[in-house]
């Protein structure tokens, strides 16, 4: 009888199907969209939940009506809490954090471009915790910086444990930004865009769409938590009039001035506390006990400030007070940033640009108040537009307006305050805030998803042995001999396998064609030495930055720094068809093309 195969169950099959179907990459990308959406979204609300744990150790009270509830609290309190706050973070960062430094958006751009989505758990989750302590015990800095690095090391753990490549754990990386902006403001369109524009840096398709999806379930789960309710308190029927865009021009440029000057502040003041030698608990506690004293006078610009800024867009405050919270908010957050407190920047540029809005404002309607939008609509529109000029992000601060104004006529305003302050904030800077902490780290993120690449090649995968060595005592004679075979007209001086040197026609001169052999030099003679050359686990960007400083085509490679052992060559162009076949790839995954060798 012949043998028969007996036919899979029905089970059987689908279970097959659905192993085939999680072994593609796309359909673990959409799956991990969607698992981190929801992660992160319950990061950012336990971040928050932190915060008000902390706040009510450090300062009595919860909530976010901080201005209000410092009234209730003795004098001593308000100076104490961040004084006391910032002696335990400056501590806690000493001598718990990993390297001695807290992380935020900045380090998310910079694994996103440089290090193939790759950000470390233990500094993600202590990084939470310091910035919840710093908020709730009243330093003067954002929440939604450290919520998105959260999301961020939530999908990069997520993504690390799959296998993934290096485009699908920078898009899940997005997924976490994006989820944690989203339930951090209510605004899911302002998150996908935020993830895009700042972390991702391009809208090809197969990054959209997981980023959209999760950025909409971090929306949800917010929703479900906090409830349905927009991030700030906007004014109702907002009328604008044609005639007053030149106003929001001159906006524009005021806003681009203040974010201009924020930043330049935080730089000020970081070098001022620098330039003392003192413990890091120290330098934390003055700039904690700085900010203190501001919130005797000004108990708004404690934590986020948001009280402060819905108080503004209603046109609670005058002039003066605007004026006066403006430069307050503008010193406390230079203090408490320069000072080593850990924490983001959107919430103070949002406070900043609230303040300047809205003395703005009053000062725009006073011609022709009958036809002015009234000092809540420029409210709105300083926050967008100094938030942009900081951030850098000027179609997630857009989107932000309009998601949470549903309000055609004050977004398109807005539209034309928030380019002319990032096009002025930019030319004038040469960065956002983020790409101004990675310049000040000697990094640049301008194409850096390319260096990325050349930094995952390592030279070892290139090498060839097509070399040709000479001893150092060989002759003329010798050389020639050896010339004549070898790749780029160069020659490696080897002795006991050690590589001593290296030596081209150029070392050799005339010598190399023609004249007497007594008199010619030897290869130790004539070698340049010490010579270029790179290690087996040198990478790409390290090869590619050394041939264009020695302008010649070939390198020799060692095993090693300290035994110098020769062990191959590198050709250059071997260098420049590997980063293009990978570019390539790159481009193909990012456009979810079929990527085929």
């Amino acid at each position: 009888m012949p043998d028969e195969t007996p036919a899979a169950s029905p089970l059987g099959r689908l279970l097959g199907a659905i192993r085939r179907l999680l072994r593609q990459d796309h359909i673990k990308l959409s799956i991990l969209s969607v698992i981190i959406g929801v992660a992160a979204a319950i990061g950012a609300i336990l971040f928050r939940e932190a915060i008000e744990v902390f706040q009510l150790i450090f300062l009595g009270f919860e909530g976010d009506r901080v201005a209000s509830l410092s009234a209730s609290q003795p004098w001593w309190r308000i100076l104490l809490a961040p004084t006391l706050g910032g002696v335990l973070i400056g501590l806690l960062i000493q001598y718990v954090m990993p390297g001695g430094v807290t992380r935020g958006v900045p380090d998310v751009i910079e694994a996103s471009a440089l290090r193939g989505g790759r950000i470390g758990v233990r500094g993600g989750l202590g990084s939470a915790v310091l910035c919840a302590m710093s908020i709730g015990s009243g330093a003067s800095v954002g929440r939604e910086g450290p919520a998105v690095h959260l999301g961020a090391t939530v999908a990069s753990w997520l993504s690390r444990r799959f296998g993934l490549g290096r485009s699908s754990v920078r898009v899940l990386l997005g997924c976490g930004v994006a989820s944690a902006v989203s339930a951090s403001f209510n605004a899911p369109m302002a998150g996908a865009f935020f993830a895009l524009e700042v972390v991702i840096g391009h809208y090809g398709l197969q990054a959209f769409a997981p980023i959209v999806v999760a950025s909409v379930l971090g929306a949800i789960v917010s929703r479900m938590h906090f409830g349905d309710f927009p991030a700030f308190v906007v004014p109702d029927a907002i009328e604008m009039s044609v005639f007053e865009y030149p106003a929001f021009i001159l906006l524009g440029l005021c806003s681009a001035a203040v974010a201009v000057i924020f930043v330049r502040s935080v730089d000020w003041a970081e070098w001022g506390a620098t330039r003392f030698a003192m413990p890091r608990f120290v330098r934390t506690g003055a700039a904690g006990l700085a900010i203190g004293l501001i919130a005797l006078l000004f108990p708004e610009i404690l934590g986020v400030g948001y009280e402060a800024t819905d108080r503004a867009t209603q046109a609670q405050y005058g002039f003066w007070m605007l004026v006066a919270l403006l430069v307050a908010k503008m010193a406390a957050t230079a203090i408490a940033l320069g000072g080593g407190f850990p924490g983001g920047v959107f919430s103070p540029a949002l406070f900043l640009g609230a303040m300047l809005g809205g003395a703005f404002g009053i000062v725009a309607e006073m011609p022709f108040p009958q036809h002015a939008a009234g000092a809540g609509a420029y409210t709105l529109i300083g926050m967008a537009a100094v938030s942009a000029g900081v951030l850098g992000a000027p179609i997630s601060t857009v989107l932000m307006l309009f998601e949470m104004t549903g309000d055609y006529q004050i977004t398109i305003a807005a539209m034309v305050a928030v380019a002319l302050s990032s096009l002025v904030t930019r030319q004038v800077l040469g960065h956002s805030y983020f790409t101004w902490q990675l310049a000040k780290r000697g990094l640049s993120i301008k194409g850096g998803h390319e260096v990325g690449i050349l930094q995952d090649i390592k030279v070892r995968s290139l090498l060839r042995t097509d070399q040709e060595t000479v001893g150092p005592d060989d002759d003329i004679l010798e050389l020639r001999a050896h010339l004549l075979k070898a790749p780029q007209a160069e020659l490696f001086v080897v002795q006991d396998r050690k590589l001593l040197g290296i030596l081209t026609l150029a070392d050799l001169g005339s010598a190399a064609f023609e004249g007497e052999v007594a008199t010619a030099p030897t290869a130790r003679q004539a070698m340049r030495t010490p010579p270029p050359f790179l290690s087996a686990e040198d990478d790409l960007e390290a090869a590619v930055k050394l041939f264009s400083q020695i302008e010649e085509g070939l390198l020799p490679v060692v095993e090693d720094r300290r035994s110098m052992r020769l062990i191959g060559c590198l050709h250059e162009r071997d260098v420049m068809r590997a980063y293009n076949k990978a570019l390539i790839r790159l481009r193909a995954e990012e456009h979810g093309e079929k990527v085929t060798d």
